[in-house]
């Protein structure tokens, strides 16, 4: 089986995952680092091993951690062991965990923030509408980045004064190219920040999930501070980032697909299958890490020997042409049914989907109303990926936003 190394840079995203597919179900990969891991890269495998008991989130069944091979100044370490959270145990203990944090993170819970996602979207749209005309503006800096971030800030009761700090660290934890000396300092400030917003909740709790995650309890049972802190620092890493990549790749996809975007503006298509259709076709998230083999699992016709490393390449099994037809490759709005696993599958699937698709389902439809004329500044050819092989992730969205609506129109 021939190795693929993952781009550091993600240059080439989609050619990578099409070559990842065209290594059949299970590829071997080398992610950057020179750490050798297997990759599924088809949908049907991917939602197999997904529920398969025998594969796990302990790094301690990993072989190359075992063998001293991990050093932890790799720069995705966070990513691989990043602490006792419901990210990385399974079984009763996972069990335990999401049920205390599922108390939290409620469906009334999230669907209270609506109001203020809405408050937020105004403002931002607002601050657009203020900019100077006709320059064209990084729509990620000013619309996609700020939205996500006050909403989860706003969720889990974090001071928006840290908001800066957080985007400095979190840029370091995702990338390829933070120096492995950087890394364990890095990894320590995240984890001092976070205890500080625990601590601040402990001594003054309110209305927000890191005060409900240290209230919560199952029969007398509480989160340690320990795994309150990991799962606050998840649940902020996933919950923003995930949500500015889908936004900004609905801008992208909507731009690049003229005929279909008119239908959305007119209301032939619905923003439902907008969101759901990129989610799949131009996924947030490109590679998730990292799970264990506990025993060979045959994958398709090949084998994830026991021991091994095992991530799951959500941009290539997006367009799976075993899932999703010969036109998989396609953007397609109207796509039916469209059962892709953006989100995962599982026991693991990400707790915060609901709350992804509820700020995408209200920020999209309203920048559109507001620039119904928005079109990238530059050709998509020109767009650039961050150095993260985990997400999707744009360095900037140039658009020229043209007139807003009941200005000249």
């Amino acid at each position: 089986m021939t190795r693929i190394a993952l781009d550091p840079f993600v240059t080439d995203l989609d050619g990578e995952s099409a070559a990842l597919r065209a290594a059949g179900p299970l590829a071997e990969v080398e992610l950057p680092g020179g750490v050798h891991v297997y990759a599924v890269t088809r949908h049907a495998e991917a939602r197999a091993l997904l529920t398969d008991s025998r594969v796990v989130k302990d790094i301690n069944v990993w072989n190359a951690w075992q063998r001293g091979e991990i050093p932890m100044d790799w720069p995705l370490i966070g990513l691989a062991n990043p602490g006792r959270s419901m990210l990385t145990v399974d079984g009763a203990d996972h069990r335990r965990l999401r049920t205390l944090v599922a108390q939290a993170l409620t469906v009334k819970r999230v669907e209270r923030l609506r109001a203020g996602i809405e408050a937020l979207t105004n403002a931002s749209l607002e601050r657009l509408a203020a900019l100077p005309a006709g320059a064209p503006v990084d729509l990620k800096a000013e619309f996609a980045y700020p939205l996500p971030m006050n909403v989860i800030s706003e969720l889990m009761g974090v001071d928006a004064a840290d908001h800066p700090r957080l985007k400095e660290l979190f840029e370091k934890f995702f990338s390829t190219q933070t120096p492995p000396e950087e890394v364990p300092q890095m990894m320590a400030d995240l984890g001092t920040l976070f205890t500080k917003i625990v601590d601040s909740k402990r001594a003054n709790p309110g209305d927000d999930l890191t005060s409900a995650l240290i209230a919560a309890s199952e029969d007398g049972d509480h989160l340690s501070d320990e795994e309150i802190v990991n799962t606050l620092q998840l649940i902020i890493a996933a919950g923003h980032e995930t949500t500015i990549s889908l936004i900004v790749n609905v801008v992208e996809a909507l731009a690049t697909h003229p005929e279909q975007r008119k239908k959305v503006l007119n209301g032939e298509i619905g923003w439902d299958g907008v969101i759901e259709e990129t989610l799949r076709w131009n996924t947030p998230t490109s590679h998730v890490l990292i799970r264990f083999a506990t025993e060979d699992i045959e994958v398709g016709d090949k084998i994830l020997p026991k021991g091994e490393g095992l991530i799951v390449s959500f941009g290539a099994l997006g367009r799976d042409e075993e899932q999703y037809g010969p036109t998989a490759g396609e953007f397609d709005a109207t796509r039916t049914p469209n059962r892709h696993i953006a989100f995962g599958h599982g026991p693991h699937i990400c707790p915060g989907a609901a709350l992804s698709r509820l700020e995408a389902g209200i920020a999209l439809p309203a920048l559109y109303e507001r620039f119904p004329e928005l079109d990238l500044a530059v050709p998509a050819s020109e767009l650039r990926n961050k150095p993260i092989v985990t997400q999707n992730d744009l360095h900037e969205l140039p658009v020229e936003l043209g007139c807003p609506f009941g200005h000249g129109n």
